[in-house]
């Protein structure tokens, strides 16, 4: 068998993404899965296979999702000087694995070029990507390509870092010092990031890592200039612009870098320094005590905590905030899980602000705190959650919000499989990217014109220019929405691409003025929080501003048949 046919009788293509196969393949696969079908495995299970084809002379990493999506798998692809694949069954094994590497050998970069997730048995990647290693003019080069033969690739025209780091010395650059103290008078970052993101396109990596280096030397000299570099710096991380020939992943590695720094001038816990911030790590974790002010922020360097248990640092802000804390900026993840996890009640209070690789049940049972994730989240993220808000600049793993209760939550990228499984009461979400499959099973959300909760999908992407665009379709799946009996979602559709055999027991219905006023000012939270425009990137369709019924269509749950039947034998 060709590899294709190989992960076909592993994991056979089915539903409708059977019938969106080309015909010749429906015969193929359709005589495949008569002849395999009762050796394909069941339940949940993902496999990485490593192969030796010696004929061919090359070497292959396979990674195969199993068709019901019950196991996340996760993929990555470095390519510079070096390349390297990584296939995992969490992003925060992959940041791991770079981050050692890129300790040892610099020509590794702690941050991958692409990450993606497979989508199990489907006809858009098959469920299966390959890296294969084979000779090409008397190298090895590394390749990806999915089941189909499509392939995963890096802009060719970016370049990485080269590791050359400007000196600040005792002569500065003056210039650029007064122009970066002038632009970090604003706190808030704004003016200093839309000083910097225009210019990101023309600058080398020096003259950005120099405006970096400027910007951690005011952060030096006070809270204000602290607060407002951090700000700014965050904005560089968060948002989507054009890096020009340079690698996005090695601007975020820097800008990252440059944000540690400043996290780690922060004076430690119990240290007699005037300052609004203070540091604690694991070696200072036992001088914690009460704040002396309402406004102080605790900044925890968590990358010395374990995972879980009693002495994690999610058990140990939980103490901090028993003693008075209510603001936090966590750095140093290595998938540490829980974080948010513990607080208790009425917490309305406490932000978090996280950096770094957080990991699994992150926000789960909170009820009423701001968590922002910057940068991409785990697994099981907000199971439970009860109130609050949770912002995630990036995708989100696995069953995210499973059993949600409520909550305000805003996710810049896309959701992988099963989010929003079986969650009641008023969860409002907003996904600008999409969701792999089985997005809100079950979903118990009521109405959402009485309080109900709903989900938002605007089905976007970005490009490697970060400029703004659809995806191939707004939902790639089946069962959206399944088995749903109350809430609703919202999807941007304006090409009427999502049909009534992605559903089970929902219905498609145009959108009202209701619907749109109702929906509104969470897409305008949206825009505050993303820079992703109303009007310019969602309303605007081939160039023309649509109305927003022409724009989004909604899914409701209609009262299936069984449920009926019991209804009536109860009457």
């Amino acid at each position: 068998y060709p590899l294709e046919y190989v992960i076909e009788s592993m994991a056979p293509t089915t539903e409708r993404d059977f019938d969106l196969l080309s015909l010749e393949r429906q015969r193929v696969y359709r005589q495949l899965q008569s002849a395999n079908i009762h050796g394909s495995p069941d339940g949940p299970w993902f496999f990485i296979i490593a192969r030796n084809d010696p004929d061919a002379q090359k070497f292959e990493l396979i990674g195969i999702t199993d068709t019901s999506m019950l196991r996340p798998q996760v993929f990555a692809l470095q390519d510079g000087e070096v390349q390297i694949g990584l296939v995992c069954s969490e992003k925060q094994a992959i940041d791991a694995t770079l981050q050692s590497l890129a300790a040892e050998d610099s020509r590794f970069c702690p941050v991958a070029d692409l990450y993606w997730n497979a989508r199990g048995g489907s006809a858009t990647d098959g469920g299966s990507f390959i890296f294969s290693l084979e000779p090409h003019n008397g190298q090895r080069v590394l390749t990806c390509k999915d089941k189909f033969g499509t392939p995963k690739v890096v802009p060719w025209y970016q370049r990485p870092w080269d590791g050359t780091v400007p000196e600040i010395g005792e002569e500065p650059d003056e210039e650029l010092t007064r122009q970066v103290a002038a632009l970090l008078e604003d706190v808030s970052g704004q003016e200093f990031f839309q000083w910097v993101k225009p210019r990101v396109l023309k600058w080398s990596y020096a003259s950005f890592v120099d405006v970096l280096q400027t910007a951690v030397a005011q952060a030096r000299k006070g809270d204000n200039l602290k607060a407002a570099a951090i700000n700014g710096l965050t904005l560089l991380l968060d948002r989507r612009y054009d890096p020009g020939d340079k690698k996005r992943s090695h601007l975020l590695r820097l800008i990252m870098d440059a944000l540690t720094s400043i996290f780690q001038d922060t004076p430690k816990i119990g240290k007699a320094k005037k300052s609004r911030f203070h540091r604690v790590d694991w070696d200072t974790r036992d001088k914690l005590a009460h704040p002396t002010q309402a406004d102080q922020v605790l900044v925890l360097d968590a990358a010395a905590f374990p995972p879980e248990g009693d002495d994690c640092d999610a058990r140990f802000l939980c103490r901090a905030f028993e003693l008075g804390w209510r603001q936090f900026i966590t750095y140093g993840y290595k998938g540490q899980r829980f974080l948010g996890c513990g607080f208790g009640l009425n917490t309305d209070e406490v932000r978090i602000d996280a950096y770094g690789s957080t990991g699994d049940y992150l926000a789960s049972g909170i009820d009423g705190m701001t968590i922002q994730i910057h940068g991409n989240a785990q697994d099981q993220l907000g199971q439970i959650m009860k109130r609050g808000k949770l912002v995630i600049h990036g995708d989100v793993g696995q069953t995210f919000m499973y059993g949600a209760k409520g909550g305000e939550v805003y996710v810049l990228g896309n959701a992988a499989g099963r989010p929003l499984i079986n969650a009641v009461g008023r969860p409002r979400v907003v996904i600008n990217g999409t969701a792999l499959d089985f997005l809100a099973e079950s979903f118990m959300a009521g109405d959402p014109f009485k309080g109900g909760g709903f989900v938002i999908v605007n089905g976007l992407e970005y490009d490697a220019r970060g400029r703004i665009r659809p995806q191939a379709t707004p939902y790639p799946g089946s069962n959206l929405f399944s088995l749903a009996s109350g809430g609703a979602i919202y999807v941007r559709d304006p090409y009427n691409q999502l049909v009534d055999e992605q559903l089970n027991g929902g219905e498609l219905v145009p959108l009202t003025d209701a619907d749109w006023e109702l929906i509104l000012p969470y897409l305008q939270e949206n825009e505050k929080l993303f820079d992703i425009d109303i009007e310019k990137d969602l309303l605007t369709v081939d160039g023309d501003i649509r109305p927003p019924a022409e724009v989004y269509r909604k899914v409701r749950p209609v009262k299936l048949a069984i449920l009926t039947k019991v209804e009536d034998s109860w009457e």
